[in-house]
């Protein structure tokens, strides 16, 4: 009996002493991967030449990670509180212009680890019924995003529906306006194209350019056609300043901002008062697209969307011509207000 006992003994000890040699060259061997596994220098490699590694590692990590499952509504609100994640009204809007380059000037800004971007339009300020559910709404409408962040939205409408001013001072009267312009018949005809390609769509007939921005009894421009309309932008701007003074307005170039976007991404950069970490690292050339792309960091490279760059309709040049006449004097009251120039004909 006693025998049979110290034999049992025995085997529960030998099984016991498996079991903790088992679980010791387990966690050995899981040390060793982890380490082969990581860099020498956990910033290395996540990261671009000239400075980018003084980025925040804390705001990189709730860009490029927290964030996507917060939008997915996967967050609980205990993790949200221990993250210290808000919901910010946006500092700064992009309040247009229409086929200007919002979109892309937005996804561009986002680079910048203190700025956070609304994915969507919120068409807040621009839709009475929107606007009727009150700030707080708007609010909720906002990613999260640390403290420190700055929450950018885009709604090109703003720019040219009349009650948007009076609505945003309203809510901050000290709050940042971003506007990016392309030469005018350029970005007529580009709103043309895009309402265009939706009636193709839907398998609709639409009238040519030519007969919608030239009046056929008058043989003069229509200013009654939106795309004309949305072009003038000087009568748009002098609504906003009866609200806010020019230095609250910054004026993005979207024609460079195609070919040359790094030093507009500079300016806006001062603009918001914002540190530079935004850099040639982040912008490659896409020769397939015609675009640049953009790189966050080693792993993850995003491009717009593959309806951006549509291929623009014939139009006859006369009418080139007479819509570039006509906007002329509108363009250089345009330059003269905010202080910059550009080269259009």
């Amino acid at each position: 009996m006693l025998f049979k006992q110290q034999a049992l003994l025995r085997q529960k000890l030998f099984v016991l002493g498996s079991l903790a040699i088992g679980s010791l060259l387990y966690l050995v061997a899981r040390v060793g991967s982890l380490d082969r596994l990581q860099p020498i220098c956990p910033i290395d490699g996540r990261f671009g030449p000239h400075g980018q590694d003084e980025i925040p590692l804390r705001a990189l990590q709730f860009k490029r990670g927290l964030l996507h499952e917060f939008r997915k509504g996967n967050a609980t609100k205990e993790q949200i509180r221990l993250h210290n994640l808000v919901q910010q009204l946006p500092k700064a809007i992009i309040i247009g212009v229409r086929k200007g380059g919002t979109r892309a000037l937005l996804e561009m800004l986002n680079l910048h680890p203190a700025v956070v971007k609304a994915s969507q339009e919120i068409h807040f300020f621009d839709n009475d019924e929107n606007y009727a559910k009150g700030i707080e709404w708007y609010r909720k409408k906002m990613p999260f995003s640390y403290p420190h962040q700055i929450t950018i939205e885009k709604s090109p409408a703003y720019f040219i529906t009349e009650e948007v001013p009076e609505r945003i001072y309203k809510m901050n009267s000290s709050i940042k306006l971003l506007i990016i312009v392309r030469e005018p018949t350029t970005r007529a005809i580009s709103d043309y194209t895009q309402v265009l390609e939706g009636k193709e769509r839907k398998n609709k007939t639409y009238y040519k350019f030519e007969k919608l921005a030239i009046d056929p009894t008058t043989c003069e421009v229509n200013t009654k056609y939106k795309a004309v309309r949305t072009s003038i932008y000087t009568k748009h701007l002098e609504r906003w300043l009866k609200y806010f003074p020019i230095e609250q307005f910054h004026i993005v170039d979207g024609d460079r901002l195609i070919t040359e976007p790094l030093p507009e991404l500079q300016l806006v950069e001062k603009f918001l008062n914002l540190p530079p970490r935004i850099s040639q690292y982040n912008l490659y050339f896409n020769a397939t697209r015609g675009f640049y792309c953009l790189r966050f960091n080693i792993v993850f490279n995003k491009c717009l969307a593959g309806s951006k760059g549509r291929i623009h309709p014939e139009v006859d040049p006369s009418v080139i011509t007479k819509l570039r006449k006509f906007f002329h004097p509108f363009n250089q009251k345009f330059y003269q207000i905010t202080g910059r120039t550009f080269n259009w004909p």
